[in-house]
């Protein structure tokens, strides 16, 4: 037999054990419950807005239940769910496991709309909020990898209930970023770094052709090539400015020498 100190120990290490066990599973609520009833209690959270709450719920029906229509279902709420609490990183990553797990899924168009809807919202706030310092530093990344999303959704989704409105975004964004690559171009202009102003119009008609911003960039050529003493280049791209342009404000500057872009 043990000594009574020993049994003592042991009776008190098995009660705190047991006590242990028990307060876990007192912290498990869903430790009975069916994929479904998981599934249903984390809409009704994030219907109250409490989406940590939905997404706990989320990670243990993944956890517990981690085949079928409700898992599946379970990452595309999780993406939706972190959207709503502003983490796009861990929104973005739902959605990417979604996308390679179950590429056949019926509701995969919506991944893909869910996806670029998140980087639009990202990039647009960038493309609205750069500051004249920053212009020739920044890079509008976020908002190029939303057109990608929203062009392979239209590609291979034409006639999703999502296509519609991610060619609407994907026009916004092509405007967007003509305008922002027009900006910075006359932001150079500015400083009087005319080469620069030559590469980043250059860019802007050649990725966004068919933009307002357009004629802007032609005039930005116009005045860099003057500037610059390439007279054969700055006629070229005034033919093509009063040919498509034909009633362009920037003309009277150009012919009057004045500058539009600020000092």
């Amino acid at each position: 037999m043990y000594p009574r100190v020993i049994r003592f120990s042991l009776f008190a290490a098995t009660l705190l054990t047991l006590a242990g066990c028990g307060t876990l599973k007192e912290q498990d609520e869903t430790a009975q419950w069916s994929a479904e009833k998981i599934y249903n209690t984390s809409e009704e959270a994030a219907k109250d807005g409490n989406y940590n709450r939905a997404n706990q719920l989320l990670e243990r029906l993944e956890a517990k239940y981690p085949y079928g229509r409700y898992a599946q279902a379970a990452l595309l709420r999780q993406a939706y769910n972190y959207s709503k609490t502003q983490e796009p990183a861990l929104a973005i990553a739902a959605l990417d496991r979604f996308i390679r797990l179950y590429p056949n899924h019926a509701a995969i168009d919506y991944a893909y709309y869910l996806k670029g809807v998140i980087h639009f919202d990202s990039g647009a706030t960038f493309l609205n909020t750069w500051s004249d310092n920053d212009r020739s530093e920044r890079d509008p990344k976020t908002a190029r990898e939303a057109f990608d999303i929203f062009k392979q959704l239209v590609a291979r989704f034409p006639d999703s209930k999502y296509a519609e409105d991610a060619r609407s975004r994907m026009q916004f964004l092509v405007n967007s970023l003509s305008t922002y690559e027009v900006s910075v171009a006359r932001y150079y202009m500015r400083r009087g770094a005319y080469l620069a102003v030559v590469g980043r119009a250059q860019q802007a008609l050649k990725d966004y052709p068919k933009t307002p911003a357009n004629e802007e960039a032609l005039a930005l050529l116009v005045k860099a090539y003057e500037a610059l003493g390439v007279q054969e280049s700055r006629q070229n791209y005034l033919q093509i400015l009063e040919r498509t342009f034909p009633t362009s404000r920037f003309l009277k500057d150009i012919d009057s020498h004045k500058s539009w872009w600020g000092s």
